[in-house]
């Protein structure tokens, strides 16, 4: 993201013997088509327009130039939070994901809100790149599930309420959503769109194995015992007073869910019982395999 000089990007792709992880949206179209709405609408433009000024296009224009570098390079690449229908034919899924050299993300904002929500709940969920028309939501689930689309994540971004609550250009992009990312993949789960193992492999087991990451991931003897206690049937309704987040504001503010998590475990130590928190269990550093 914000780096477009050829000869940068040449030079990142072509001598980095690591992961290379991209956010991708190209900031030319997205300046132009700004200007386009800022000619329109002076500073005052709806919401609502938000995926159309940060458009498809200028992801499709981003990930395919990433793609292309990966590619010329044989670089290691990781493309975060894909979010339109466009992107999809990037990816490849007739190897495993351990073979991959080119992967990709969504997250569950992407998944789960489509533009038929801005009216509702406005700049809330203004995020980078933007939640779009439901036609790209709907086309993001089946390349999920055929992995050509390989890990769920989050983007989870906790601005204030107050920061959130300004005109369209003022408000920052992101939404809160790591504490209700299992809650909304539950929605799904109920609705019969994937199955709990699935969710497993897409939020647990995809990331460790695409980012290599040592001890974790599985629950296998001799890992670290990462783990949520969860009774998938149990309703319960978000509310102000059991959000975790220190921004203090969810999107699913009154919104009711179907399956709770009664306990975490972080590296063996329960850290959350329930909806009580343990002060108990430090988290420690990621280890990555050589």
């Amino acid at each position: 993201m914000l780096v477009d000089d050829p000869n940068t990007l040449e030079a990142l792709f072509s001598r980095c013997p690591l992961l290379i992880a991209t956010h991708c949206e190209d900031e030319a179209t997205i300046k132009s088509n700004e200007a386009a709405f800022l000619a329109g609408y002076g500073e005052d433009v709806p919401v609502q327009y938000h995926p159309e000024i940060r458009s498809a296009k200028a992801c499709v224009i981003s990930s395919s130039l990433a793609v292309d570098l990966a590619q010329k390079h044989g670089t290691r690449l990781h493309i975060l939070h894909i979010s339109t229908a466009d992107e999809l034919a990037l990816f490849r899924n007739d190897i495993p994901l351990e073979q991959k050299r080119i992967t990709s993300e969504v997250c569950v904002h992407h998944l789960r809100f489509s533009s038929d929500d801005y009216e509702q709940l406005g700049t809330l969920i203004k995020c980078n790149p933007a939640i779009k028309s439901p036609a790209h939501r709907d086309a993001l689930f089946p390349a999920l599930l055929d992995n050509r689309l390989d890990i769920i994540a989050t983007d989870h971004a906790p601005h204030t309420l107050q920061e959130k609550d300004q005109w369209y250009f003022q408000a920052p992009s992101g939404v809160p959503l790591v504490q209700h990312a299992l809650n909304i993949m539950l929605g799904f789960y109920h609705a019969g769109t994937i199955s709990l193992e699935r969710i497993v492999e897409k939020m647990s087991h995809a990331p460790a194995v695409c980012f290599q990451i040592d001890g974790r991931g599985f629950i296998e003897e001799g890992y670290w015992a990462d783990a949520v206690l969860l009774d998938p049937e149990k309703e319960w309704t978000v509310r102000a007073e059991n959000i975790r987040y220190k921004c203090g504001w969810s999107p699913f503010l009154d919104h009711t869910f179907k399956g709770k998590i009664e306990g975490t475990l972080v590296n063996g130590n329960l850290v959350y019982y329930q909806d009580h928190l343990i002060e108990e269990g430090p988290g420690q550093r990621l280890l990555f395999k050589r």
